[in-house]
């Protein structure tokens, strides 16, 4: 049973996980054999204790026949695991059928390796006892790069990444060789269009921060500004349109797509020399 003090949502999805197992007539360990996952992990769904990821509850839907019942229940839940303006982010960037970025200064969640975002996460100070909370929030951060991939209707990203991105390699050299890779893989979807943004490119009114612009499908619009440590969203339409002349003048500035893979495929190189 979810402790009381767990959000109504995610506790509701957590008691529905332990009805459904417990009317199947399974044990943990059947589920476990069923769902190809581990046992602890199962246990700690049905707790409360962690969310998991949408693919998790997809496989669950799978083993108990429940079409998209808890995977549906699941877009709730994890809606607790955010709060404030961040919450308010989340809403707008699912519903966008275009993504404008600038990233500064690493790269952004929706292009992340999972090597690459565990190390980003894990290097935040945190306790031993905070390892479970750090894992939910690299579940949910995966599972955010389907808007991506997302059938007949994926968002469009268009982003702009600064040199400085790729001045801040992993500590693993392998992992930072598969990011590289996985930057390729990505700007070869129809819907991806990547800029690097040189040093030699000069200064301009972003630096020190992030810009996201949000294009809803039903015209309007609206900003995202983040630092290493908060984040604003920004809905009034004078605003976002001075943000979105602030994105225009760094894509200008920026590398065309082509000359910024091969920008990528140089780093690739130089570390596959050394």
């Amino acid at each position: 049973m979810a402790p009381k003090h767990v959000a109504p949502a995610r506790r509701m999805y957590a008691e529905e996980l332990l009805r459904l197992r417990e009317e199947s007539g399974m044990s943990l360990s059947q589920l476990s054999e069923a769902a190809r996952f581990d046992r602890s992990y199962l246990n700690k769904l049905e707790r409360g204790e962690r969310l998991g990821d949408l693919e998790t509850a997809k496989r669950l839907d799978d083993v108990y026949g429940t079409r998209r019942s808890l995977q549906n229940l699941w877009k709730l839940a994890k809606d607790d695991v955010y709060l404030g303006r961040y919450q308010r982010y989340m809403d707008l960037e699912e519903r966008a059928s275009v993504i404008q970025k600038y990233m500064a200064q690493y790269l952004p969640g929706l292009l992340q390796t999972e090597e690459y975002a565990r190390e980003l996460l894990w290097s935040t100070p945190h306790h031993v006892d905070e390892e479970d909370a750090l894992e939910e929030q690299l579940a949910l951060r995966m599972s955010r790069q389907a808007i991506l991939r997302n059938g007949d209707s994926p968002a469009h990203l268009r982003i702009v990444l600064d040199e400085g991105v790729f001045r801040r390699p992993l500590q693993d050299r392998e992992a930072w060789q598969r990011q590289l890779d996985r930057l390729l893989e990505d700007a070869e979807l129809p819907n991806v269009t990547l800029h690097v943004l040189r040093f030699e490119a000069g200064v301009h009114d972003l630096l020190g921060g992030s810009l996201t612009i949000l294009w809803l499908p039903d015209g309007t619009s609206a900003a995202y500004l983040e630092s290493a440590k908060s984040g604003e969203v920004i809905e009034e339409p004078d605003e976002v349109e001075q943000l979105k002349l602030s994105y225009d003048r760094l894509r200008d500035l920026a590398l065309s797509p082509e000359d910024s893979l091969e920008f990528i495929r140089s780093l690739l190189k130089d570390g596959k020399r050394s």
